[in-house]
């Protein structure tokens, strides 16, 4: 039974809440816990997130220790401040691999320096559905052969970082309307058109070595028509394993998203995840404490007892966790590592390559900004500054700016140059209307779109593609004339 525990302990990636491995997560690690996921509210700064890492260290020298950081509108390093790298759809419309692969390898440098050794990253999949609520800006685009050389380049350079990448969300989440955050998504592609545009960055990530694929929370009735593909044999074991050839480490999205907790309840959901060939189970979200972690452990060992997984399954998971943390801590890997970044000067100077106007360029000296606030992903966390406000006001002196929300009543113009910036604007009819008001009685306003251009609005128009910090930066040089 020990040995059991052990087990299931080392397939468990809980997180929890707090700045210091609380005392639970001490003694789990010690106990055998195989790794921890880290989310924005584990995150001070470089310093702070260096001493939680060593911290854990102490009790389990070769724990896991994961993060979800995209480097673009979601992070979790940077979650207070802002990203200080361009997304991953600038890289794409910037598309040159090896400023991808250069950028994955600085922010790896900074992961690796910190004491992360899994990254929940890159995002490999295609948006081919520009309605997309939960990945968008967060893909490179919707273009497969674009997305699979972009892949590539990101895993290559935060591996040779010493930093194991995950690619997501397999078999691929582009092609949806829906957020697995809060309901089961269905591909209604059929198995050529998968091949074609899901699988196609995913076949080109295991090629390239990725150490880790992380599952998606929903259903592909041509792979599978009754389980999402987290649950699925088929998918998780039969397509990706048996055809694909991967052979690293499978590890769920977060096991308490709505998606599949809802239907299959938390330690049910665990257990099929592990019967359909997924080897760690991240658990984050309101359930990152200590009964629940201990739920899944005792789930898991009771599911071997009755039959229901395989004790040989089981042992082949931890196997498979055992082996990324032996490849990210031993002293053979890559020791050349760029050194932390002391400015925003790389990042900034790669978001600059990423902006497109469309129209005048303009040289303003002061401006009344408005943005309007959508609701946003929960993959995105909230308190993660965005905008073109305050980088601009700090530019130009004189310069106002107003953040609006649905239903809220629109400021007063005042004669100033008027910039309005919107995220994802074609997603919310509320923001359409309201900027067509405003180009209405203002023409001569600037739209600054920080998530998808899906149509030029204004006669000025200017596109970001993403909606990270020296996005807003970069904006801001452009609408001062001064790029």
């Amino acid at each position: 039974m020990k040995r059991l525990r052990t087990l299931a302990d080392t397939v468990l990636q809980p997180g929890f809440v707090g700045t210091k491995p609380p005392d639970w997560v001490r003694r789990r690690l010690a106990e055998g816990l195989g790794g921890v996921a880290l989310f924005a509210r584990n995150v001070v700064d470089a310093d702070q997130l260096a001493a939680l890492t060593a911290a854990l260290r102490t009790e389990k020298p070769d724990v896991i220790v994961a993060i979800d950081e995209e480097a673009g509108d979601v992070t979790r390093l940077y979650a207070r401040t802002g990203s200080p790298w361009p997304g991953n759809l600038a890289l794409g419309e910037i598309d040159d691999p090896a400023l991808t692969e250069d950028v994955a390898f600085r922010l790896g440098g900074e992961l690796a320096a910190a004491g992360i050794t899994l990254d929940y990253a890159p995002d490999a999949d295609v948006n081919s559905d520009p309605n997309n609520p939960v990945i968008g800006a967060r893909a490179f685009g919707a273009d497969p052969d674009l997305v699979s050389r972009h892949t590539v380049a990101w895993i290559k350079g935060l591996q040779r970082a010493g930093v194991a990448a995950a690619a997501k969300h397999f078999p691929g989440h582009g092609n949806t309307s829906v957020d697995s955050h809060l309901d089961v998504p269905v591909i209604k592609a059929s198995r050529a058109e998968l091949d074609a545009v899901e699988l196609a960055p995913f076949r080109a990530a295991i090629d390239a070595g990725v150490l880790a694929i992380m599952s998606a929370h929903l259903r592909v009735p041509a792979l599978d028509p009754d389980l999402p593909a987290t649950l699925s044999p088929r998918i998780m074991t039969e397509l990706l394993r048996d055809e694909l050839g991967f052979t690293g480490l499978v590890v769920t999205d977060g096991i308490e998203m709505r998606a599949i907790s809802d239907r299959f309840g938390l330690e049910h959901a665990t257990v099929l995840a592990l019967v359909a060939g997924n080897d760690a189970i991240c658990i984050g979200g309101d359930h990152a404490d200590e009964p629940t972690a201990g739920r899944l452990r005792d789930a898991i060992v009771a599911a071997v007892c009755r039959g229901e997984l395989s004790e040989e399954r089981l042992a082949d998971a931890a196997a498979r966790v055992e082996r990324v943390a032996q490849a990210t801590r031993r002293p053979d890997r890559p020791a050349v590592r760029p050194q932390p970044h002391t400015s925003d000067e790389a990042g900034l100077a790669a978001a600059r390559r990423a902006v497109r106007v469309t129209g005048a360029e303009p040289a303003l000296r002061t401006a009344q900004v408005i943005e309007f606030q959508p609701v946003l992903s929960f993959a995105v966390a909230p308190e993660t500054p965005w905008g073109v406000g305050a980088p601009l006001a700090a530019r130009l002196p004189g310069t106002t700016w107003t953040r609006v929300v649905e239903n809220e009543p629109l400021p007063a113009l005042d004669g100033r140059p008027l910039v309005l910036v919107v995220r994802d604007a074609h997603r919310y009819p509320w923001v359409l209307d309201a900027v067509a008001e405003l180009l209405a009685a203002r023409p001569d306003a600037i739209v600054v779109e920080m998530g998808i251009p899906m149509a030029v609005l204004g006669a000025t128009h200017l596109a970001t593609y993403g909606a990270t910090t020296v996005a807003g930066r970069a904006a801001a040089e452009r609408l001062a004339g001064t790029p």
